[in-house]
């Protein structure tokens, strides 16, 4: 999500797993390291800094989910 965030702030970024962290009972899981330019460092942290979504849309999105997964067979 981290680098799908940074394309498309125009920043290209690499994501690489952290030593351990290939355990297959993390699946696509587990801690990882985003990579990019050091030039555009300062352009990430601030893309990154900005909420994808408001705390009322989160909390709208988690109602949904919820719903969603109580309708589930």
């Amino acid at each position: 999500m981290i680098c799908a965030r940074l394309s498309e702030a125009g920043i290209r970024a690499v994501s690489k797993r952290n030593i351990g962290a290939d355990n297959p009972e993390f699946g696509v899981g587990g801690s990882r390291n985003v990579y990019v330019e050091e030039g555009l460092a300062a352009r990430a942290r601030e893309a990154l800094s900005v909420p994808e979504f408001s705390d009322a849309e989160l909390a709208k999105l988690s109602e949904q989910a919820g719903r969603d997964a109580a309708e589930a067979p």
